[in-house]
């Protein structure tokens, strides 16, 4: 098994609660760092499991039993072209050769701020289309995939995660085999 490193954003338990931290640690979030910043509770997970799917439907299941309520999957979904050089070990310069279409053809459109000096990419989207470069590891890919898949998920109170989420990474995973 591998561990896969992402963040849960969670609410509705307060930090000044005595049990704060150990009704995270007795739901099962052992593998979690947790913090309160921005209002917000911030899980920190580095969790051993068969695919980024599994874990992310086991530590939401956890997250959900302490009595939080899951806002969101991290990394973030959106990312501007410094996130996405540093996310897939490119040049911040060349990642705005390929938007521009100067390098390459087909780079995804900006998916926020379109008529913005600093438009925002779906990551999901732009993992995809670098694998398909060869420029990004099909497993990043796929991870990526995970995160936007969840937060849909979590967005339309899909529950239990898991099955979904399973049945959707598998559907994925065979249309970047087909590409």
């Amino acid at each position: 098994m591998k561990a896969y490193e992402f963040s849960i954003v969670a609410s509705g338990l307060s930090p000044a609660a005595e049990d704060f931290a150990d009704r995270f640690f007795n739901a099962g979030c052992d593998d979690a760092a947790i913090a309160f910043q921005k209002g917000h509770i911030v899980l920190d997970f580095a969790r051993e499991a068969e695919s980024m799917g599994d874990a992310i439907a086991s530590a939401v299941a956890a997250v959900e039993a302490a009595g939080a309520k899951v806002e969101r999957i991290e990394p973030d979904p959106l990312v501007n072209l410094s996130d996405i050089a540093a996310r897939c070990g490119l040049t911040r310069a060349a990642l705005t050769q390929y938007a521009k279409g100067q390098r390459s053809r087909d780079f995804p459109a900006p998916s926020v701020r379109v008529t913005s000096d600093s438009p925002l990419w779906d990551w999901a989207k732009v993992a995809r289309w670098l694998y398909a470069q060869r420029k990004l590891s099909r497993e990043a890919a796929v991870e990526a995939e995970a995160v936007r898949l969840a937060n849909t998920a979590l967005a339309a109170g899909d529950r239990p995660l898991a099955a979904p989420l399973a049945q959707r990474l598998r559907a994925y995973e065979q249309t970047l085999e087909a590409a």
